[in-house]
C-alpha cells in the first residue's frame, strides 16, 4: 500500500465519521464536509491505486525481459 492510498482512506473515514456525526446532530454544514472528504479520499486512494498498477505491470515486464 502507497501513502496515497493510505492517505485516502484515512480522509474516507474521516469523512464518515464527519457524515455520521453531521446526520446525528442535524448539522448539515458538517454532513456535508464529510461527504466532500470522502469524495477526496477516493480520488487519492485511486490515484494511489493506480501507482500501484503502473509499478505492477512494470514490475512483470521487468520480470518477462
Amino acid at each position: 500500500m502507497n501513502k496515497d492510498q493510505v492517505k485516502g482512506t484515512v480522509e474516507k473515514v474521516k469523512g464518515k465519521v464527519n457524515e455520521t456525526v453531521g446526520k446525528a446532530t442535524g448539522n448539515r454544514s458538517q454532513e456535508l464536509k464529510g461527504d466532500l472528504q470522502q469524495g477526496a479520499g477516493e480520488m487519492q486512494k485511486s490515484y494511489g491505486d493506480a501507482k500501484e498498477d503502473a509499478k505492477d505491470i512494470a514490475r512483470e515486464n521487468r520480470k518477462h525481459h
